[in-house]
């Protein structure tokens, strides 16, 4: 799975990361859906991640999540 796949149904996938990363807050989504670099630096600004830590766990995030849908 990648940005383009998880945002095509953002809904559904807004609840999985949020599941996954609790501090998201709903009205930053808005800003934040269209550009993945910009939500990988507000994920590591929320969770007290460096900027790498961040991408690494969003990627992990993706893979589960492709997987999921796999099954």
């Amino acid at each position: 799975m990648n940005w383009s796949d998880l945002t095509r149904d953002w809904a559904d996938s807004y609840r999985a990361l949020r599941s996954e990363f609790p501090h998201l807050e709903p009205s930053a989504m808005p800003f934040l859906k269209g550009d993945q670099c910009r939500f990988e630096s507000y994920l590591a600004a929320t969770h007290d991640m460096s900027l790498k830590e961040a991408q690494e766990a969003f990627d992990a995030f993706l893979e589960k999540r492709a997987e999921r849908l796999l099954a």
